[in-house]
């Protein structure tokens, strides 16, 4: 760096941020920084004209209290400006220039010497040189002064301002007075005060300075950190409101395309609909006016004979006009074509129901609490809870947030699910699996996923346990001979058996005690209970018919089945309906509570051979074919769907597939006759579990039957006894 440079830097730092002039006469705030005294207290007199009691630092904006004699000058004064003043006036022309120290007659300097630290004239300076003990003095003329000489202008020793002091440096400090003084000061002024050397004390003072600048580092680091945080914040907001915004507009315009979509849709319906309705009318149209057509021509032709009054010619046509107008009046008359009304039918307004939330609500920072739990069980309450945070992690609760959950199956479906909010920022989440394995639980705050979501919840099924088994081969109380069907009574959990060989209806506890017996004219083939607690047996050597008994064992009614042939296992479904599977036509027929009406009648296409058992659940009838080795699917309406398993003997195979039903848990069980087993599968058709070996070695489970309160309670007509697991 030149001189020239280092002048300029010198003047830009000496520089009144009010006038943007060299500074005169600088006075500096409690704030540090310092202004001419001219500038600030003009800048007071500007501030009293608006009646303002105070004034703001134009630099760091500080307010501070306008002096009641609306000056400044008691301020204390820039040392280092003072000094960079100095300096400058060196250089500048413009400047009052620096006066000789060595004569009286105070005449500018042209040089300094750095020995004396005196600023000499031309001719001091000469004398200077000629005196043998200053001769080797550095010296320096002051229009050759080079940076070193400059910079050590600014840093030369500071001289007494006490009258007759002024050639002596201030080389003491008084500690009592917290001032600068010189030798001389000590003596005459300072004589008893405790006094410590310049540098000493400065070193001292230094050190405490050092420490308060170190902390009020710290603390400037600390905001910058605080104003970057606080930057990147409002350009993470604004990107954020911007892509919220495009959210929006892009929902919007995709909301109206729907709607033009909608709306071709909508006409091209009504298009449709008004070409196939005027279609109708022209064709009815022309029927009319064709028949209109040939009875004008009938009657003019008609009428024209009459007018004419001609004997002979009324006696010739006669015949033939009385049987043209028989024929024309004999005609059927075309029906009126009565259009349908066409109807816009608006299902609801358009209510997108979307919404802008402005919320402290941060979701990377909201949590899910007990999600991770391992103990989740099918039909089980599970509930774990999310807690919505801001950006600093702390707990908040913002009345707009909206919090989503969706907790689909294995299957696909949708979990219903409760979300309850104590309004504190923390939302208790409460669902209930209906069924066993992986369940995809994701949760969005504000329309963001949760940090961690989705996120796999494995449901443990319920697996079945042994309890009990009773019934051995007989024909007393308790014994059996050819166990065919087996059902629970829902409301009092009485046991019916189909004792088949022993032609009759044995009536059990729940713990296998027996309660009485109904003695039947033939073997019953299958028995239901109806949610009245009635109890449906099927005999078909019977007269064709359906018995219906008490529950005592009386006799209520008989059902003439005429719509059956060869009815296999009864069951009956939630709406009452008695659904059959009928060996005879191959068909499953539903028919009405009261088993008079045949509501409907369906087989499966193709293999669809000896149905032996048909239940219905959730819209849906499983219908059980023991030679085909699998389970067949329909829709409410009969129409076939899909198979379940096929023959062998592995996980989800069949070999002689007989009972079903539906347990608690939305799980369809099979009694798989000759692998010995019960399997489980759910609704779709996914193997899940097995029930075999002890329970069933060397016996055939034939039925099985769910009780209240979900027991499985399973026949083996083989070995002629009754296992309950739970």
């Amino acid at each position: 760096m030149d001189v020239q440079q280092l002048f300029k830097n010198l003047k830009k730092e000496a520089e009144c941020p009010l006038c943007i002039e060299t500074v005169k006469n600088p006075k500096t705030l409690p704030c540090l920084h310092s202004f001419c005294l001219e500038c600030l207290d003009r800048h007071a007199n500007f501030a009293r004209r608006q009646l303002k009691a105070t004034i703001k630092c134009p630099v760091c904006q500080t307010s501070f209290q306008i002096p009641e004699t609306d000056t400044f000058e008691n301020l204390p004064s820039s040392f280092h400006l003072n000094r960079l003043v100095d300096v400058l006036a060196l250089e500048d022309g413009s400047v009052q220039s620096q006066r000789c120290n060595s004569c009286d007659e105070n005449n500018t300097a042209t040089c300094y010497c750095f020995v004396c630290q005196d600023f000499l004239c031309a001719s001091c300076f000469q004398a200077h040189q000629r005196l043998k003990a200053s001769r080797g003095h550095r010296n320096v003329l002051i229009d050759k002064l080079q940076v070193q000489d400059v910079q050590e202008l600014i840093h030369r020793p500071v001289m007494c301002s006490e009258q007759y002091h002024e050639d002596q440096p201030l080389e003491f400090y008084c500690e009592d007075c917290k001032v600068l003084i010189c030798h001389k000061c000590t003596v005459v002024s300072h004589d008893r005060h405790s006094k410590t050397d310049t540098q000493k004390a400065a070193q001292e003072q230094k050190m405490q300075m050092s420490d308060a600048v170190a902390k009020v580092k710290a603390e400037m680091v600390r905001y910058e950190s605080e104003i970057k945080k606080q930057t990147d914040l409002r350009n993470k907001n604004k990107v954020e409101i911007l892509n919220e915004e495009k959210k929006m507009t892009d929902t919007v315009e995709r909301l109206i395309r729907d709607l033009r979509e909608h709306e071709r849709k909508m006409k091209d319906k009504f298009r449709e609909n008004y070409e196939a309705e005027q279609k109708h009318h022209a064709t009815r149209l022309e029927n009319f006016e064709l028949v209109a057509t040939q009875l004008k021509s009938c009657f003019e032709r008609c009428q024209s004979i009459l007018d004419r009054n001609f004997s002979v010619e009324i006696l010739q046509t006669n015949h033939a006009i009385l049987g043209r107008c028989n024929e024309l009046l004999n005609v059927r008359k075309p029906d009126l074509y009565m259009s349908p009304h066409v109807r816009y039918l608006v299902e609801k307004k358009l209510d997108p129901m979307d919404r802008v939330v402005v919320t402290k609500t941060d979701p990377s920072k909201c949590l899910a609490e007990g999600q991770d739990s391992k103990d989740v069980k099918e039909r089980k309450e599970t509930y774990f809870a999310i807690v919505t945070k801001d950006s600093e992690g702390f707990q908040c609760y913002q009345q707009d947030d909206k919090i989503k959950v969706d907790i689909l199956t294995p299957e696909g479906d949708q979990l219903k699910t409760d979300i309850k909010d104590t309004e504190d920022g923390k939302y208790t989440v409460t669902y209930t699996p209906q069924c066993g394995g992986q369940h995809r639980v994701e949760i969005l705050v504000n329309g963001q996923s949760l940090t961690g979501s989705p996120w796999i919840v494995q449901v443990h099924q319920h697996q079945y346990q042994f309890a009990f088994q009773y019934g051995s081969n007989g024909k007393g109380q308790g014994e059996f001979d050819g166990i065919n069907d087996i059902d629970v009574s829902q409301k009092t959990g009485t046991i019916a058996v189909a004792d088949y060989d022993n032609q009759r209806i044995q009536l059990l506890s729940s713990e296998g005690k027996s309660r009485r017996e109904i003695k039947l004219d033939g073997e019953p083939w299958s028995v239901a209970f109806t949610d009245s607690g009635d109890l449906l047996t099927l005999v078909p050597r019977s007269d064709n018919k359906l018995c219906v008994l008490s529950e005592e064992g009386h006799f209520i009614k008989h059902i003439n089945y005429k719509h059956l042939v060869k009815p296999r296992r009864l069951s009956i479904a939630s709406d009452g309906h008695i659904i059959i599977p009928d060996y005879g036509d191959n068909r499953i027929k539903v028919l009405s509570p009261n088993g008079n009406d045949l509501l409907q009648s369906f087989s499966a296409p193709d293999c669809g051979k000896y149905p032996s058992c048909a239940i219905y659940h959730q819209d849906k009838f499983f219908v059980s074919y023991y030679h085909a080795n699998c389970v067949k699917v329909f829709d409410k309406t009969g129409v076939y769907l899909h198979d379940i398993g096929c023959e062998g003997s592995n996980d989800g195979q069949f070999d002689g597939p007989n009972a079903l039903v539906i347990d608690k848990y939305n799980r369809l069980i099979v009694c798989d006759s000759d692998n010995h087993r019960l399997q489980l599968f759910t609704l779709t058709g996914t193997f899940l579990s097995k029930i075999d070996g002890e329970y069933f070695q060397n016996g055939v489970p034939c039925c099985v039957a769910i009780n209240s309160g979900g027991s499985l309670v399973v026949g083996d007509c083989l070995n002629c006894r009754i296992s309950v697991f739970y």
